[in-house]
């Protein structure tokens, strides 16, 4: 199986205009990203996320970074990528039916109750957060959690937690105090004048923190 890594970027074309998922990809993955998270939540045919995500792929080449794709686990299977699933996606045992056992699977949770309930199922890891609130979601947002409610839902499952939600350099290294496993970044990365040396500013960080 897929490692679950540290760092994951989530790319997005929405909240700025200069870069493509493509390029964040390759910069992501050139800055030290263990996986890019391919996340599109405009209105795209099954064919141009296919493209796109084949692109994606690409444009990460040699470096060793895992392709994600976030929803959709009928454009995972036909790449053979990782998936994360959010609350509203197929059911983690329906999701793994369609990609095999060997294949890296995420779940979403913004709660114990909720961790609990998805850890149950077959993921490899949480999803969670917003820890710090987010920009990307505006009035969909799960409610914000902060770095106590983080840590009881870290303390509550065995399922390594990737937490996510206005994560930078300057403030992940508490959110690894809490014992989340990795974290999840976007405006950090795909709003910056220079992805990969955000990228590798956040690297640099996380190894800082876990030294």
């Amino acid at each position: 199986m897929t490692k679950i890594g540290r760092l994951h970027v989530i790319t997005d074309e929405q909240l700025q205009s200069r870069f493509s998922h493509t390029q964040l990809a390759g910069f992501a993955a050139q800055g030290g990203a263990d996986v890019v998270q391919f996340r599109e939540k405009r209105p795209r045919t099954t064919r141009e996320l296919i493209e796109t995500a084949e692109a994606m792929r690409a444009a990460v080449g040699d470096a060793p970074t895992t392709l994600l794709i976030d929803d959709r686990a009928d454009v995972a299977a036909a790449l053979g990528c990782a998936l994360h699933l959010g609350r509203d996606d197929l059911p983690p045992d329906v999701a793994r039916r369609l990609l095999g056992g060997g294949t890296l699977v995420g779940g979403t949770a913004n709660s114990v109750e909720e961790a609990r309930r998805v850890a149950a199922q077959p993921v490899d890891y949480l999803g969670v957060g917003p820890v710090f609130g987010t920009t990307s979601k505006g009035d969909r947002a799960a409610p914000m959690l902060g770095l106590e409610r983080l840590r009881e839902i870290v303390e509550a499952v065995d399922t390594p937690i990737i937490a996510i939600g206005s994560i930078t350099a300057d403030n992940l290294a508490s959110v690894f105090e809490t014992g989340a496993y990795g974290v999840a970044v976007l405006s950090a990365v795909v709003c910056a004048d220079d992805p990969e040396a955000a990228t590798a500013r956040i690297r640099e960080a996380i190894d800082r923190a876990l030294a």
